[in-house]
């Protein structure tokens, strides 16, 4: 009798500790699941930042180049609705689809500005671009970022046993920030 209560104690205290090895390794797994989703929505918001920099520069960009190249007009509507894209997109995949085409008109900007010599020289729009290229490789620097949380998120999240966890608590594949096909194609550059 006393032999079959140290075995039920004994037996008790392992599943005790099967119990709670597994709720640990759980509790891990989620919360290093939860670390990750909050860094690609914190590596997004840098995204943001850039994006909304680069959104409130484009007007005095804009308007300086108007300045010299009053008959470009079709250029300036295109960044100007792109840029109204911007502003009313609402998720990520939309934010992300609106600033490639962003990205897109002001590639076709640069080519108008490219056939006005004197508005090359001038110190306000030398400044102004200056800001703009600047704010595009802080764009650059953050979409990186974002991507490589991505990535490390997804790796975890496909990885076993995680995928299992995963599925059980919602965690879903994130998407990557990706460029949009228009910056395949090399700009032309006419003198």
């Amino acid at each position: 009798m006393e032999k079959a209560g140290k075995t039920l104690a004994i037996s008790g205290i392992v599943i005790v500790v099967v119990l709670l090895l597994i709720f640990f390794s759980i509790k891990g797994t989620y919360n290093s699941l939860v670390r990750l989703d909050e860094s690609i929505k914190g590596a997004w918001a840098q995204v943001e930042n850039q994006l909304q920099r680069r959104y409130d520069l484009i007007p005095n960009y804009v308007e300086t180049v108007k300045g010299y190249a009053r008959h470009e007009k079709e250029v300036f509507l295109r960044v100007t609705e792109a840029r109204a894209k911007v502003g009313a997109a609402t998720n990520i995949q939309d934010k992300i689809g609106a600033n490639n085409e962003l990205s897109a008109a002001l590639s076709r900007l640069l080519l108008v500005v490219e056939r006005y010599p004197d508005l090359k020289a001038n110190q306000n729009f030398i400044r102004l671009q200056d800001e703009l290229a600047g704010t595009e490789n802080r764009i650059a620097v953050e979409r990186r970022r974002y991507n490589e949380a991505v990535k490390t998120y997804n790796v975890k999240i496909r990885s076993f046993p995680t995928n299992i966890l995963a599925g059980m608590f919602g965690f879903t594949m994130a998407e990557f920030f990706k460029a949009p096909e228009i910056a395949k194609e090399v700009p032309k550059v006419k003198f």
